[in-house]
């Protein structure tokens, strides 16, 4: 992970005097979108205005799962919640999990824009992480960030209650860190559910809804090793997160193939979890294969778009993890000659921002026939709101007003999700465990989602693990 200067950070939050659909937060979109705040700026101000407590216990200290919950807890919160994340505890500890850039825990919160305080601010939503003692987290909600096994989640502290946090495999602590950010985002945006509701679920079975006491899978597992990524925006950077911190014996083991077309913007920073502002303008794949490199994997590049003409051969990875955002190249995921993959697609828009469906195939629908009748993506009529109204007579024109109109809404929170899902179908598999065909779900309401379990697997799939 790069460094991020506070300059930068600043910068970031702050970015209202030139906005367009390269450098537009994208959380703060939703504001703009629905009209509820009367300009860029104002919608800004309102994001700045959402801050994050979280207290650490001890456990940070020894846990590699508590460390991971963390690192995602600052990474996903300061991208969205623009007044910051502030963490108290005892940080001054070695990384359990790997990070490029550091080897202590506070250093690593840093790097990734989290402020370190002796204490945590009053009348700030607070995430708890281990045994802390009630009277250290006063913000309202307060919620426990908990995990063990495969499973993972947060529960209101007020229940007093956790999950037994031993044996965590990565993804559910990732998972787990996640939706605490997700909860006290839905919170401050108004969902009057949201940060008073246990919510998690089984990454082993996640079709059970008896996420806290269902059966759970093994604790030792072998890992992936080979792997295409296709698309390296908010799912893939958030793919890459969750297979950074698995505890890989020896990560030169791990070969991936990295595809994308496109460069970084500013824009990107809000939503993807290894961007920030110094990376602006370098091309997405080189910028993500030196933070691979750095971790210790070996990489390939491809830099055009997908398919392009693409047919995987000769020792080239079989398993592909898809994060692209467009019917025409999801359609096409089969036809480049993968044993397996699977993908994931998130929802757009100020009301669906936080739904995601996962598919893997093959499946009983060909991902031609899911995805192949769509249509390029119409133009998006520009919202008529006063935000909108105002950049126009700012000077913005048509064009560049419809560009910003379509772009997505989006939450880093709701991509590190689907990644924890996306990561654990393909340990899943490697593991002896069940596999889906679909989840679908939304943070808005977990327990609503919908799994359909896979009634085909690949007749040939020897995807490479490693310890």
């Amino acid at each position: 992970m790069t460094a991020i200067d506070s300059a930068s950070m600043n910068n970031t939050n702050q970015m209202v005097n030139h906005v367009d659909a390269d450098t537009i937060n994208r959380a703060v979109k939703m504001a703009i979108d629905t009209g509820e705040v009367p300009s860029v700026e104002a919608g800004y101000e309102l994001f700045r205005s959402y801050r994050l407590a979280v207290v650490a216990g001890p456990e940070l200290g020894t846990s590699a799962a508590h460390q991971a919950a963390l690192l995602t807890i600052v990474n996903t919160g300061r991208r969205a919640l623009l007044g910051g994340v502030e963490v108290a505890g005892g940080l001054d500890v070695p990384l359990r999990v790997p990070f490029v850039g550091a080897d202590r825990l506070d250093q690593a919160v840093r790097l990734l824009g989290g402020r370190i305080g002796a204490v945590v601010p009053p009348d700030v939503p607070t995430l708890t992480l281990g045994a802390v003692a009630g009277e250290t987290t006063p913000g309202s909600p307060s919620l426990a960030v908990t995990f063990d096994g495969w499973r993972g989640g947060a529960i209101p502290t007020s229940e007093h209650r956790r999950l037994g946090e031993r044996d965590a495999v990565i993804p559910a602590a990732v998972l787990a860190g996640a939706i605490g950010v997700s909860e006290v985002f839905q919170h401050l945006r108004g969902n009057p559910m949201a940060g008073r509701r246990p919510v998690g679920l089984s990454l082993w079975s996640p079709d059970r809804l008896d996420w806290e006491g269902v059966r759970d899978g093994p604790a030792s597992i072998v890992l992936p090793s080979r792997l295409w990524l296709i698309g390296l925006g908010h799912l893939g950077q958030a793919y890459l997160w969750t297979l950074g911190l698995l505890p890989y014996e020896s990560p030169g083991d791990v070969e991936l193939v990295l595809q994308d077309f496109d460069r970084l913007t500013l824009a990107n920073d809000s939503t993807s979890l290894l961007t920030n502002p110094g990376l602006v303008g370098r091309r997405k794949t080189r910028a993500m294969a030196e933070w691979a490199e750095a971790r210790g994997f070996r990489t390939s590049l491809v830099e055009r778009t997908f398919p392009g003409g693409i047919k995987v051969a000769g020792d080239e990875p079989r398993l592909a993890l898809g994060g692209v955002d467009n019917a025409q190249a999801r359609a096409a995921y089969e036809d480049a000659g993968f044993d397996c993959v699977v993908e994931a697609g998130l929802g757009a828009g100020p009301t669906e921002y936080l739904a995601l469906r996962l598919h893997t195939f093959p499946a009983s629908t060909t991902a031609r026939d899911k995805w192949g009748g769509a249509r390029a993506n119409p133009t998006k009529p520009v919202p008529e709101t006063t935000a909108y109204t105002d950049l126009a007579a700012s000077g913005m024109d048509a064009c560049g007003l419809v560009r910003l109109a379509t772009r997505t809404v989006g939450a880093p929170f709701v991509g590190a999700t689907a990644a924890a899902l996306v990561v654990s179908e393909v340990l899943r598999q490697l593991n002896g465990g069940p596999a889906t065909e679909v989840i679908d779900m939304t943070l808005c309401d977990v327990g609503s989602r919908a799994t359909v379990l896979a009634t085909r697997t690949p007749n040939r799939f020897n995807p490479g693990y490693t310890r």
